[in-house]
Parts: C-alpha cells; structure tokens; sequence
C-alpha cells in the first residue's frame, strides 16, 4: 500500500525519541479509555439495560449515556464513568499496568 502525505511525515516524527515515547504514552491513555468504555458498553448489554435506563439510574441524560458508548473516541469525565458502572453493580479498580512503561511526570500547575 503507498504511503500518504501524513504516513511519511508520521514516520519522521517517530524517529524523534522524545516524540516516540509522548505518542506511546498518549496512545496508551486513549486505548484504556477506548477499553474501559467497551467493557462497560459490554456490561450494559449482558445485563439487559437500555442507554435510557442507565441515564436514569445514574441521574444523567440519555444524551450522556449515548454518547458515553457511541462516540468514536469518547473522553468521559470520571464522574460519569463511576456513577455508570455503579449504576450497573460494577466499580472501577486500579490495576497494575501490562505495559510496565514508568508514568508520565505530572505538569506544573500553572
């Protein structure tokens, strides 16, 4: 398959180590995101319950919930990730990480 414009100049950027590592720390945080809100889109249906009923029982909006699980890359607040897997008898744990990568310095408050 030829390469785009944007694969070419991707390819060159990887070659930068320090944007190396921020694109794989980055794309990490995305895919457990993207893993989490498959998970428990996956708990939803095992158990019956409709968009609608979650956003009930979480005290949200339909719209929320939809969104929640529909959207291609979501970016929930934690908030609403917790109320929801509540809502569905779950809770969120903290788990040591597959990737064994050390973690990402904090930023300065500005």
């Amino acid at each position: 398959m030829r390469k785009t414009g944007f694969d070419r100049y991707f390819d060159k950027r990887m070659k930068d180590k320090t944007f190396a590592a921020e694109y794989v720390a980055a794309r990490a945080e995305i895919d457990s995101v993207d893993d989490l809100m498959r998970q428990l889109e996956a708990a939803r249906v095992q158990k019956g319950l409709t968009k609608a009923e979650v956003a009930r029982r979480a005290g949200t909006t339909p719209e929320v919930v939809r969104r929640l699980f529909t959207m291609e890359s979501p970016n929930p607040t934690m908030s609403t990730v917790v109320s929801v897997a509540r809502t569905m008898g779950l809770a969120i744990a903290l788990v040591p990480s597959s990737q064994g990568s050390p973690p990402r310095k904090a930023r300065k408050a500005a």
